[in-house]
C-alpha cells in the first residue's frame, strides 16, 4: 500500500491555502506537498500541518539549471531552499531543470544540470534533504522544457552519484512522453525519490483516463519503493470524492 501525499496546489485549489491541509487530512491523505515555498506563509502552513497531523513532504527548490551563465545563481537558489527545507523538516525538494536554451547544445545543458546538482549534493546530504529532479512533458503542458525523458533523468542521477539526488517520476508526464510506466518504475525504483500521479488525458484523478492505476500502484509497492506518491491532479468534480477514488485504487 503506497503512502499518499496531496499536492494542495491542485487538488484543493478551491480553499484558502492553509485550509487545504485539513481537507487533505480529512480525505485520508498521509502527507501534503506544495510548490514554491517563497510565495507561502511557511509558519501558517506548518501550524496547519501540525494541527492536521500531516507531515509536509515536499516543495520546489527553484532555479534554472540549463544555462551555464546562471549556474552559480542556481546553486545559491537551491542551497537557500535546502536550508529552508532543513529548518522546516521537509524531506524532499522538487528540482525542475528549466527551459531548453536556444543556441546551446543538449550536451552542454545536460552537463550544466549535472554540475549544479553535484555542487549542492553535499549540502543536501548534510541537511538530510533529497533533491528530486523532475522530467516534464513538452507535448501538452511545458513546451520548451529541457528534461523530458526519464532515461536522461536517470542518467543525470547516476552521474551525480549522491543518495541525496534522485528522480521525481511523474506518471502523468511520462505517460504523455514515453509510456512504459510499470517497467520503468520497476527497473529504476532505487533511483526514484518521489512519485507524482494523475491520469491521461486531462491530468485528472487516477481512474479517469487510460492508465490502469491499480496495477501501477501494485507495481510501485512490488518494486520496493518506500517514498510518497503525490496526488498532483485537477479533480473532475468534488476533490474529496476524487481522493476517495484514489484511495480505493491503492
Amino acid at each position: 500500500m503506497v503512502s499518499l501525499s496531496v499536492c494542495v496546489e491542485m487538488v484543493y485549489d478551491d480553499e484558502p491555502f492553509e485550509a487545504r491541509i485539513g481537507r487533505a487530512a480529512e480525505a485520508g491523505a498521509d502527507a501534503v506537498e506544495f510548490w514554491d515555498w517563497r510565495e507561502k506563509d511557511l509558519e501558517a502552513i506548518q501550524k496547519a500541518a501540525e494541527e492536521a497531523g500531516l507531515p509536509i513532504v515536499g516543495c520546489t527548490a527553484g532555479g534554472s539549471l540549463t544555462d551555464p551563465d546562471e549556474a552559480d545563481e542556481a546553486v545559491e537558489t537551491i542551497r537557500e531552499s535546502i536550508g529552508t527545507a532543513e529548518e522546516c523538516g521537509i524531506p524532499s525538494l522538487i528540482v525542475t531543470t528549466g527551459q531548453d536554451q536556444e543556441g546551446l547544445d543538449r550536451e552542454t545543458q545536460h552537463d550544466t544540470i549535472m554540475e549544479v546538482l553535484s555542487r549542492v549534493a553535499g549540502d543536501a546530504e548534510e541537511a538530510g534533504v533529497t533533491l528530486v529532479v523532475e522530467p516534464l512533458n513538452t507535448a501538452v503542458d511545458h513546451p520548451g522544457y529541457f528534461l523530458v525523458s526519464s532515461e536522461e533523468g536517470f542518467e543525470i542521477v547516476e552521474e551525480v552519484g549522491s543518495d541525496a539526488v534522485k528522480l521525481l517520476y511523474d506518471v502523468y508526464h511520462q505517460q504523455v512522453t514515453e509510456g512504459n510506466i510499470i517497467e520503468t518504475i520497476t527497473e529504476n525504483a532505487d533511483s526514484i525519490g518521489h512519485v507524482h500521479v494523475a491520469d491521461v488525458p486531462g491530468r485528472h484523478e487516477p481512474g479517469t483516463g487510460e492508465l490502469n492505476y491499480a496495477n501501477v500502484f501494485d507495481a510501485i509497492d512490488d518494486a520496493g519503493y518506500d517514498g510518497y506518491v503525490g496526488c498532483e491532479f485537477s479533480p473532475t468534480g468534488d476533490p474529496d470524492e476524487a481522493m476517495a477514488g484514489v484511495l480505493d485504487l491503492d
